[in-house]
């Protein structure tokens, strides 16, 4: 399970999206996942597929924590034990379980963690373990792009003046052909932090690459906040599902929401038919593509891919024999 995508937490959401028993369904690295809240109001996530006959138990119901197929009506726990089985009172239930997976709310997020056994808890940037006082607004965009390519484009400045040159690269088209654009990776026990400088004057705007799978954007007006972050989730190897979330201490009015929503939205898909265009559509290794200075960043971040996910795997759960006569 979760082929090149195993072992790591990555952000699905805003935890106050998942309600109580409301069912939240998506797909992460190749596997159908749902999300609902236990009897005691914490975030669980089950694989999406009953083990009876396989169906997706997002087309079910939650009660009081407990999630019903919509086949034969068996029930699961957040846990993923069975807690009933229709018509079948002496069924083996411990026998009968769903594949339980660690979910968490942190920072305000909700998280998934793409195994069984996390050594360690999700980790937010500080700007959002510290909410007070700001708006937060998320959306979802989906490109038809291996998440690694979406990842590259996050991490990447010198695009800007190009595919952006009518809306952010406006102010960096100016330096084009003219200055020196120095960009860094400062490798940071979160990921890394990316700077760039043109002729050696530094510019607005420096970003995170928190791994595995997240761009933090730092846009803060003198005396405000406003910030940016980009989940680029893994749904299979041929999609990505951009999770944006804005930030900012100004300009907190809800119904202001739809500008900056409309913003992210045109400036994603300035994006989207290039990057989607790439070949092959998965980062190979760096020697196989021409690169050059300024490609810092995205070389740091094809290390980190080859070196700590490609490759990674989980073990699909042994099903034990059927419970029957």
């Amino acid at each position: 399970m979760f082929k090149d995508f195993a072992n790591v937490w990555t952000i699905v959401g805003l935890a106050r999206d998942l309600k109580r028993d409301t069912l939240l369904a998506m797909r992460v690295a190749g596997e159908r996942v749902v999300f609902f809240r236990d009897a005691g109001g914490q975030a669980c996530a089950l694989i999406d597929r009953c083990p009876h006959r396989g169906v997706a138990l997002s087309l079910g119901r939650v009660e009081k924590g407990v999630i019903e197929c919509p086949f034969h009506g068996w029930r699961f726990d957040g846990a993923g034990r069975n807690c009933h089985v229709p018509w079948n009172p002496d069924a083996k239930r411990e026998n009968l379980s769903a594949v339980a997976l660690p979910a968490r709310e942190s920072g305000g997020l909700l998280w998934l963690y793409t195994g069984v056994d996390p050594i360690e808890e999700p980790s937010p940037s500080q700007t959002f373990m510290e909410p007070q006082g700001v708006s937060l607004c998320a959306q979802s965009v989906v490109w038809k792009a291996h998440w690694t390519r979406v990842m590259e484009n996050m991490l990447d400045s010198p695009h800007l003046p190009f595919v952006h040159r009518s809306t952010i690269g406006r102010d960096l088209s100016k330096h084009v052909g003219a200055g020196r654009l120095e960009m860094t990776f400062e490798p940071e026990p979160y990921g890394g932090r990316i700077c760039a400088s043109v002729d050696g004057a530094p510019r607005a705007g420096n970003m995170d690459y928190r791994f595995p799978n997240v761009m933090e954007l730092f846009i803060d007006p003198p005396g405000k906040t406003f910030r940016l972050m980009v989940a680029c989730i893994p749904e299979d190897e041929q999609t990505t599902r951009l999770w944006l979330l804005t930030m900012r201490s100004f300009a907190r009015a809800p119904l202001l929401d739809f500008a900056f929503r409309w913003m992210n939205r045109r400036i994603a898909r300035e994006d989207q038919a290039i990057v989607e265009s790439s070949l092959p559509a998965e980062v190979p290794p760096p020697a196989e593509e021409a690169s050059v200075r300024t490609d810092a960043p995205t070389l740091a971040f094809r290390k980190i891919y080859r070196d700590r996910l490609l490759g990674s795997s989980v073990s699909a759960p042994r099903r034990h024999e059927a419970d029957a006569p």
